[in-house]
């Protein structure tokens, strides 16, 4: 195992050539953001459109095999046996539960729950353009396209076999619980020290912090928004900065904390506020149709799951242009770009689980949950939109994401109480994310479990100050920032590849040797 230790001329104790690298790279897209955003903007745009075309169709068939084969593996023999070197979890299974759903539902429990929905319901996707728009029978077309974006394959790419890679190489082979540790069966030792360990790492690294980013940056634009229709208070640059700044105070003070203390803390209190207003939702609003249209949704997608996997429409092999590009495509980028670093925060709170335990909590628990909450935050907002045209769609024109929120939050009983607690609810899910990723980048910049406190404020503080930049320059730097994510997922879809086969081999051999032991 690669531990950094403390000297005099590297007092940190971090991965000097990494931390020039990643530090750089972050600080001259800020740079360039402020000086010239023109040349920013086309460079990401050139690089979305080239990336999008010629990575699509891989990236679409990677999650759908990620997903599959760790289907598979849960019926394997050696996927009893638990990882971690300990048998007894360091966590009950609700507080791993919620450390793991609020990492990834700070990104589209708030935003993209109340809004994708209705922004299929509104426009129906290509595969249902059949379907007739804003109608009832629009309804699970419109869910089953969401369900797509944020369910079984989403999950399944967080973690489900680099989770597996990561506890085994590093728990029991002493590899370093950084990205680089995904390509040691194709490279071996050469993935582990050099300059193809640290590009791996690199490129990881820069890839979380965009896709971090853009939920810090997005929270601005939505309390800002929300504090303006209930308080009055003016949705202006300086109160989105002022609320990013409080977010990054409060998830640099969890990170600063730990694992075991402020990020468990934060991601249980985050879980009863949620299953609190959840609550209220079912009973206050429209609970029958919430119920009905999440199953027939969820059969929908299903009957329609490998579809949906795998449109293409018009985009034939190398074509993203148009619906598919700015919806899946980004998604699917997205999640890509995440999923090394959620892998190592899922490994290193997961000791003592079973392969099986984990990968049905990835790739079934937690997209069910996650369909379940779309279909009460997204599915209201289309049962108030059948019961009443335009209560929702009028304020969502232009694709206004926080406005959707607010609508349908002050649509139902106690609106203004309500719309306040989900906004207190995006924050918490953002700092949850926040947190989270601050500590698997100082981890994986430190190469150790227990990074210098220095180096958790410094990565805490660059998200919240870069998000703070691109708002500060207008809408076009969160607009650049979300295609950048696509951009950045490239090299990391390449280096998730040998998951597909190491994590089934490293089951195989975990059941040979449980079959030598018996």
């Amino acid at each position: 195992m690669i531990h950094l230790t403390t000297t005099p001329s590297n007092p940190l104790g971090v991965d000097k050539p990494l931390f020039v690298i990643t530090a750089g790279f972050i600080a001259l897209f800020c740079l360039l953001a402020v000086v010239d955003l023109g040349t920013l903007s086309a460079l990401v745009d050139s690089s979305f459109a080239w990336s999008a075309r010629y990575f699509g169709l891989y990236w679409q068939l990677l999650l759908l095999a990620t997903f599959l084969i760790s289907i598979v593996i849960v019926f394997m023999p050696g996927a009893g046996r638990k990882l971690g070197d300990t048998e007894q979890p360091e966590f009950t299974a609700f507080q791993w539960g919620a450390m793991i759903m609020c990492t990834l539902l700070a990104g589209g429990g708030v935003f993209w729950a109340a809004g994708e929905p209705m922004a299929h319901f509104l426009t129906l996707p290509p595969l249902f353009e059949h379907i007739a728009a804003s109608s009832k029978a629009a309804v699970p077309y419109a869910l089953a396209q969401a369900y797509l974006h944020w369910g079984f394959l989403a999950w399944a790419i967080l973690g489900s076999l680099t989770t597996i890679m990561f506890m085994h190489y590093h728990y029991e082979k002493g590899l370093p619980l950084a990205p680089r540790t995904l390509l040691y069966p194709v490279f071996k030792q050469r993935a582990i020290s050099g300059p193809i360990a640290t590009l791996t790492d690199a490129v990881c690294i820069i890839a979380v912090v965009a896709g971090t980013v853009g939920p810090i940056g997005f929270l601005g634009l939505q309390v800002s928004y929300g504090l303006e229709a209930l308080f009055g208070i003016p949705d202006s640059t300086t109160t989105q900065v002022i609320v990013i700044a409080v977010l990054t105070a409060l998830f640099v003070l969890s990170a600063v904390s730990g694992v075991t203390k402020g990020i468990q803390i934060l991601s249980r209190l985050n879980m009863y506020l949620a299953l609190g207003l959840l609550a209220f939702i079912i009973v206050a609003g429209t609970s029958a149709f919430i119920f009905t249209s999440f199953f027939a949704s969820l059969v929908t997608h299903l009957e329609h799951f490998f579809a949906l996997a795998l449109h293409r429409g018009d985009a034939g092999l190398f074509n993203e242009a148009g619906w598919l590009g700015w919806w899946t495509v980004f998604f699917w980028g997205w999640f890509l770009g995440y999923g090394p670093m959620m892998a190592i925060f899922i490994a290193r709170i997961s000791r003592g689980r079973s392969i099986r335990a984990i990968i049905i909590m990835l790739s079934v628990v937690a997209p069910l949950i996650t369909m379940f909450w779309f279909t009460i935050v997204g599915g209201t907002g289309l049962g108030l939109e059948l019961e009443t045209p335009n209560t929702i769609a009028k304020a969502f024109e232009g694709f206004n994401l926080p406005a959707a929120l607010i609508a349908i939050t002050q649509a139902l009983p106690l609106g203004g109480l309500v719309s306040f607690l989900f906004l207190l609810l995006t924050m918490t899910f953002v700092a949850t994310t926040g947190d989270s990723m601050t500590y698997v980048l100082s981890v994986s910049t430190s190469k150790s479990e227990h990074p210098s406190v220095q180096v958790r404020v410094f990565w805490g503080v660059a998200m919240g100050l870069m998000a703070a930049i691109l708002i500060v320059i207008g809408s076009g730097g969160i607009d650049k920032l979300q295609a950048f994510i696509v951009v950045t997922a490239v090299p990391v879809s390449i280096i998730l590849l040998p998951s597909l086969w190491d994590a089934p081999r490293i089951v195989m051999t975990r059941s040979t040797q449980k079959a030598h032991t018996s």
